[in-house]
């Protein structure tokens, strides 16, 4: 719930935080609180990142799918159940469409760069020359923490 009130040259607004308490907050109040929560978010989003590419991993080694439909469903399921709003359904599930799709090419990524390593090391016990491995990450390899 939010009012909005002019007071003397600053406009404010009572907001409901987890809808427990009101508080008299000015714009750029809410724009640092904004900027605090995309930080979390940030973090939030590179640790499940991190733990996608842990289960691809696990996925590589167990011959398992980078795709599988039931588990995403199950994934919609309960970010569903634990919404509790102002974001409807819907919008949420479509956040987390994108999100998933983050994380389906991180674990191909991971499958690809596996099976590259894989084959070089192949390579490298029949040729007996030394592998690549140290030198880089490669034109293809995705960049993190950069701005596109």
């Amino acid at each position: 719930m939010t009012q909005l009130q002019a007071t003397g040259y600053k406009l404010q607004t009572r907001l409901m935080l987890n809808g427990s308490h009101e508080e008299l907050m000015t714009l750029e109040e809410l724009r640092e609180r904004i900027d605090i929560l995309d930080r979390q978010l940030v973090e939030l989003l590179n640790e499940r990142a991190r733990a996608a590419q842990m289960v691809g991993h696990l996925k590589a080694a167990t011959s398992l799918p980078v795709y599988e439909p039931n588990r995403e469903k199950v994934v919609y399921a309960n970010v569903r159940d634990a919404n509790k709003g102002p974001l409807p359904d819907i919008e949420l599930t479509h956040i987390y469409e994108r999100i998933i799709d983050v994380m389906r090419a991180l674990q191909r990524n991971e499958l690809a760069s596996e099976r590259h390593a894989q084959e070089m090391a192949k390579l490298a016990a029949v040729s007996g020359e030394p592998t690549l491995e140290g030198l880089g990450t490669g034109a293809g390899a995705p960049e993190t923490g950069k701005k596109q």
